[in-house]
């Protein structure tokens, strides 16, 4: 195939303060590769377009105008950029290891692999949890009554694995945190692009769940590392309440609305437990929870209001 080895796809949005360190580790981590930058803004209130300019002169920098969400921004650096073998899909607050990409490259040649993703840490260096297994009801039920910690160290019972041992070894995992994740192009062909009606949250559940579907796993490469400094969602009252609804309308979208009702009464008994405990942010996502116009209000920006 012409072109180059990996579109790197990165997505910002008032991100000038963590991306320097994102392109500033490139070189390094694709080592072996040819790669084209494509670095999509999602209205910036900051100087992100002018930094990604400064720093990466020969990437194509998008300007799109508009906060379309982290989907759209992946798909349209997809649409922008040329000819590749993989597309690697980028957080700004990301920090590859050197030669990391070339280990995640070497996975999608494996069989049946359609995304690669590395072992993360967080900015102290502490392991990230980052596979998770498919959402199903008794899994929400179990993160509601155990905690999502506990509940992944009992066999395959938790939807966050957190397990010590799972993340020795390369192994497959039903989806993993979307920060880091390397597409094959036969992969995005076969089931893309990413669903852009998540705007964040749940998006690459849904990619990594339909490239299952398609008979395409997500290969977990331990041998590969990045750093991913991570958002604040966790303790947003703002940005917490759209994940929760997003887990929601994921289920919906793959199981119907009957087996929804169960799953939404999960989870409107873990975050109203953790609401009772103090936590402004469950507070808000129970709010949102039983609002039925927050639950038709299509994800964006006017979501977050």
């Amino acid at each position: 195939m012409s072109g180059v080895d990996v579109l790197v796809a990165v997505v910002t949005h008032d991100s000038a303060d963590v991306l320097p360190g994102l392109l500033a580790s490139l070189p390094a981590a694709m080592a072996g590769a040819t790669w084209q930058t494509v670095v999509v803004d999602n209205a910036s209130r900051d100087d992100s377009v002018a930094v990604a300019r400064r720093l990466a002169p020969d990437a194509r920098v998008l300007a799109t105008g508009r906060n379309g969400g982290y989907a759209a921004g992946i798909n349209a650096a997809v649409a922008t950029g040329g000819p590749h073998a993989a597309v690697l899909v980028l957080n700004p607050d990301v920090r590859l290891d050197p030669g990391s990409v070339s280990i995640l490259l070497a996975a999608l040649r494996e069989p049946g692999v359609g995304i690669a993703v590395p072992r993360l840490r967080d900015g102290t260096g502490a392991r990230i949890d980052s596979q998770r297994r498919e959402p199903t009801l008794l899994r929400a039920l179990a993160d509601a009554g155990l905690g999502a910690a506990r509940a992944g160290r009992i066999g395959r019972l938790g939807e966050v694995v957190t397990d010590e041992s799972a993340y020795a070894a390369a192994c497959d995992t039903d989806w993993a945190e979307g920060s880091v994740q390397l597409v094959s192009a036969d992969c995005w062909a076969r089931v893309g692009p990413w669903d852009e009606s998540f705007f964040l949250y749940s998006e690459e559940t849904d990619f990594d769940l339909r490239a299952g579907d398609a008979g395409l796993s997500t290969r977990y490469v331990p041998a590969a590392g990045a750093v991913h400094l991570q958002g604040g969602s966790a303790g947003s009252v703002r940005l917490w309440p759209l994940l929760v609804v997003n887990r929601l309308r994921l289920f919906r979208r793959r199981h119907g609305m009957l087996a929804a009702v169960p799953f939404w009464l999960a989870l409107v008994l873990r975050e109203g437990g953790r609401a009772g405990l103090g936590r402004p942010t469950s507070r808000a996502a129970l709010r949102a929870l039983v609002d039925p116009t927050r639950l038709r209000k299509p994800a964006g920006p006017d979501w977050l209001r």
